[in-house]
């Protein structure tokens, strides 16, 4: 959606600009961050505070649209770390224009570096990626002083920049812009919900996987946030009522000396407090001695990008494990007493009907119905502007056209039966989802549609004679999107 903005010819802008210094006159917005407090505009607001200005927020995913305080803005800046975001945050803008022509919009995140081109060809002012704070600081001052915004690290029309990979100095997240934790999502353990903080121990990643938005920007490279920062910012949290962390690390284990010191600290001085993190098979297999110190510092669960069991699809990813690793993580996990929770990429172009079958046996064969939530059986390769998997041949054959309404080339399977099989699979874990059915019922109507796309008879589902109210539930936040 373009982001309607009017012709400078047509604005009639004055020649010394409004100051961006008064309270409100630069807004963050954020539309989406996984059902977690917006990290991408608490740090941006930490960081533009620091510098003299009085930012506003905006979280569109739990806030209604504010056309007042929009109004008031010199700068509104967009924070799109993932494709959700960024799809929100176009048709934000759009309504940004709407209210107040004059701004300067700018969008910031991984996204923004994948799709500056497209953003700034269709309204956007400037876009950021990287690590966008200290660039985005960069443009404010800018503006204020009534400059042009050709700032390093900046895209604007006529310039692309490539991501800022600079080392900042972080402060602490400003949280106190944002909602409450009760408008986000919550921790779910044994029947009983609490709050749920997200703080960044790392970002970026050292890793290359072909199909992951984040190599693209970063290149292999990882910045670790500093402890007593992230350790700040847990305080922070647990007094707004946290009773659990998320580690939003693209993998927490990229540094792990860096982050095993971090939960030491935390457990040392709230011992109560439970945690999550993200991190690679390999990385449970290269660090395999780290995971029982970690269950006993309270890790209930540990999100990892599974993504297929078929050597095939892993190879062409490049995920770094096989499908032999995936078992043995699964052994090692458990042994710790810490809970798997997989992503899966359900559909790829070498993803075969049986590949996707297999997938299904061995959630219900080792009992991970209650680990996968429905949504990871109808995940499809996104391939955005800048994924690595452009260069590989392996995909040409299959790629289509790019969809700007998508952020994404299309591109088709060549079997047919999986490209109708994602389709009714979807639609099944969407009219699911809205009757908040038990996810194991749902697992079986899943199972049933693929083992019908293969022409085999129904089975019944591993687990169903356990009765909902006594069938154990692992540990999981109440919000089922990963990445």
């Amino acid at each position: 959606m373009p982001l309607m903005r009017t012709p400078p010819s047509a604005r009639g802008r004055p020649a010394a600009p409004p100051s961006l210094r008064p309270p409100g006159a630069i807004l963050l917005i954020s539309c989406y961050e996984l059902g977690h407090q917006p990290l991408g505009i608490a740090w941006t607001a930490a960081f533009l505070r620091r510098a003299g200005f009085d930012p506003a927020a905006l979280d569109l995913s739990v806030e209604p649209f504010d056309p007042e305080r929009v109004a008031r803005a010199r700068l509104v800046a967009v924070s799109v770390p993932m494709h959700t975001a960024l799809r929100l945050g176009v048709r934000a803008a759009a309504q940004v224009r709407e209210v107040n022509p004059e701004v300067h919009v700018c969008f910031h995140g991984l996204y923004a570096a994948l799709n500056a081109a497209w953003l700034l060809e269709h309204g956007a002012d400037s876009a950021i990626g990287g690590e966008s704070e200290a660039p985005l600081v960069a443009l404010a001052e800018s503006l204020d002083a009534g400059r042009p915004p050709d700032v390093a690290g900046v895209s604007v029309r006529g310039r692309l920049a490539g991501p800022h990979l600079a080392r900042l100095d972080f402060p602490a997240p400003a949280r106190d812009l944002l909602p409450p934790l009760s408008k986000y999502a919550r921790i779910e353990r044994e029947g009983a919900h609490g709050l749920a903080g997200t703080v960044e121990a790392s970002r970026g990643c050292r890793h290359r996987c072909l199909h992951c938005p984040i190599p693209p920007a970063y290149g292999g490279r990882f910045f670790a946030v500093p402890g007593e920062i992230v350790l700040a910012d847990i305080r922070c949290l647990v007094a707004m009522g946290a009773t659990h962390i998320t580690f939003a690390d693209p993998d927490f284990l990229n540094a792990p000396t860096h982050a095993l010191r971090i939960v030491r600290a935390m457990h040392a001085e709230f011992p109560s407090l439970t945690f999550d993190f993200t991190a690679k098979i390999e990385h449970v297999l290269e660090h395999r001695a780290l995971f029982p110190e970690l269950a006993s510092r309270s890790a209930l669960f540990m999100v990892s990008a599974v993504e297929s069991l078929s050597d095939t699809v892993l190879a062409q990813l490049e995920k770094g494990h096989t499908r032999a690793d995936v078992f043995e993580a699964l052994g090692l996990l458990r042994d710790a007493g810490i809970a798997l929770r997989p992503s899966l990429l359900a559909f790829t172009p070498w993803t075969t009907l049986d590949d996707y079958l297999e997938v299904l046996e061995w959630v219900g064969r080792e009992r991970l119905v209650d680990h996968v939530d429905p949504v990871q059986y109808t995940i499809r390769l996104l391939v955005p502007p800048g994924s690595l998997l452009l260069a590989r041949e392996a995909i040409r054959p299959y790629l289509g056209e790019f969809d700007a309404a998508a952020f994404g080339y299309r591109w088709t399977h060549p079997d047919p039966r999986m490209d109708l099989l994602h389709r009714e699979v979807s639609a099944q874990v969407a009219a699911s989802t809205d009757a908040a059915e038990d996810p194991l019922v749902t697992f079986g109507r899943v199972r049933a549609l693929a083992r019908a796309a293969a022409g085999r008879r129904p089975v019944a589902t591993p687990g169903a004679e356990d009765a909902a109210a006594r069938r154990r539930r692992v540990p999981r936040l109440t919000e089922p999107w990963f990445c």
